[in-house]
């Protein structure tokens, strides 16, 4: 429970608190060389509590129920896509271009499940749609100038580097100095008033209305997280921007879906604006600041909204504005040379810095949530996946002993439903506290083909 009451406690949670958590312990679940399993149950078991905190609060103030967290459903949860089944089809992967690729002084790892990120990446490296190609084009040529290449011509690419090496870098610098999620004040708009949650299971955000404007893993984590405890959630995307169908389906779970071009549509986005609760974006630092979106802009239009900022590599620093992922995130930073075999970089058994920044964004909000009902305030949660990274890594001096496979069945944490999308096979949300939902009311729509309104 240690690393769980410092993530609290980065959280700005009560110290006290930490006592209502209980832990059912699985070892061998999520097995790595960095301790992912304890990891992946801190992000959770904070996240459940910011919940159950925030529960008590509108119920009165009484004692905060009991959380429970059980590596089985973290485990589970933390590689749902790999147990989502559409009409029993199983989730698309990563594309062919998104591979570790040697390079004439070592690998990098590129990023191209995207139309978009896939032409970018052919186009400066100059090959054809061939892997083959590609490969043998990487292989005479360096990996720093890969990276410096393709992220030039807007396209993802990151060298390999030891976690030493990442230690060096600027960028390394600028995300230590940041804490576990950025909190910040706004303004002294009143105390949020919320009335006490009614009926069964116990809703701590029901009545609260969610701009989802995140895309791929970590932001819909959060926002379906949300959706989950009872919130009004519209994720509204671009109609240029493509969503991996398998991935919308995977994250969509309780939330309402949309298309608005924020430009042209700004009529519509403002009226959303106008009756939000909380704002989540997941783009670049500074990407929607033209549209009227940043932190400050929003406060100002809405006293009282809470904005969650989420990024791959931090909002200072030089790659502030980098496009980033998961998987490239482990490489720059170190733990893709943790976890390989012998010459060959490696992953973490999930994409858990997708996953656990996603709990730790909904803990967040909902601490910020909390902290309105009596201090009022707008307020900024920001967070971001190479500082999560720096977390997991924290306090390790070197790989330890990799835990052994473990044949526990996740069976207990999977559920069917028939779906817009077809027949589903889902893993359920490890967010569990006593009187909590235990599932989604409503399973993933279509994408884009809800109404740009609150409902």
């Amino acid at each position: 429970m240690t690393r769980l009451a410092s993530f609290w406690s980065g959280l700005g949670g009560d110290p006290a608190l930490v006592s209502r958590v209980s832990a059912v312990e699985r070892p061998g679940v999520l097995p790595s060389r960095l301790p992912v399993r304890e990891f992946a149950g801190a992000c959770v078991g904070v996240c459940a509590l910011a919940a159950a905190e925030l529960a008590a609060r509108r119920d009165g103030g009484g004692e905060v129920p009991a959380v429970r967290v059980d590596d089985g459903a973290v485990a589970t949860a933390f590689v749902s896509e790999r147990h989502l089944r559409t009409d029993g089809r199983a989730a698309e992967s990563f594309a062919p271009l998104s591979r570790f690729w040697r390079t004439a002084d070592g690998w990098v790892r590129t990023h191209a499940n995207y139309p978009h990120h896939r032409a970018r990446l052919l186009s400066a490296l100059g090959t054809p749609e061939d892997p083959d190609a590609v490969a043998a084009m990487l292989a005479r040529r360096s990996s720093a100038e890969v990276e410096e290449t393709v992220t030039a011509a807007g396209g993802l690419a990151v060298a390999l580097r030891t976690p030493g090496e990442w230690a060096a870098h600027e960028q390394a610098a600028a995300v230590a100095r940041l804490p576990l999620a950025e909190r910040v004040r706004l303004d002294s708009a009143p105390a949020r008033e919320l009335p006490p949650p009614a009926g069964t299971p116990l809703l701590p955000a029901a009545g609260l209305r969610v701009l989802d404007l995140t895309r791929v893993i970590a932001g819909p984590i959060a926002t379906r997280t949300l959706a989950l405890l009872g919130a009004d959630v519209l994720r509204l995307d671009p109609p240029g921007l493509p969503e991996l169908p398998d991935q919308h389906t995977d994250t969509g779970f309780g939330k309402r879906s949309a298309l608005e071009d924020l430009a042209s549509g700004r009529e519509a986005v403002e009226e959303l604006v106008a009756r939000a609760d909380v704002v989540v974006t997941g783009y670049r630092p500074g990407a929607l600041d033209r549209f009227g979106l940043s932190a400050e802009a929003l406060a100002e239009r809405r006293p009282g909204v809470v904005v969650a900022q989420l990024s791959a590599w931090g909002a200072t620093g030089p790659w502030a504005g980098r496009r980033g992922f998961d998987s490239l995130v482990q490489v720059a930073t170190g733990i893709a040379h943790i976890e390989g075999e012998r010459d060959r970089p490696g992953a973490l058994p999930a994409q858990a810095l997708d996953h656990g920044t996603g709990y730790l964004l909904a803990a967040g909000i909902l601490r910020a949530l909390s902290e309105q009902t009596e201090a009022g305030g707008s307020r900024l949660v920001r967070v971001a996946l190479a500082r999560t990274a720096g977390e997991l890594l924290r306090g390790v001096d070197g790989p330890r002993p990799e835990e052994g496979e473990t044949n526990l069945s996740p069976t207990p944490w999977l559920a069917e439903r028939d779906s817009p999308l077809g027949h589903l096979r889902y893993a359920l949300p490890p967010v569990e506290f006593e009187g909590g939902p235990r599932d989604w009311t409503r399973p993933p729509g279509r994408w884009g083909a809800d109404e740009t309104r609150w409902l």
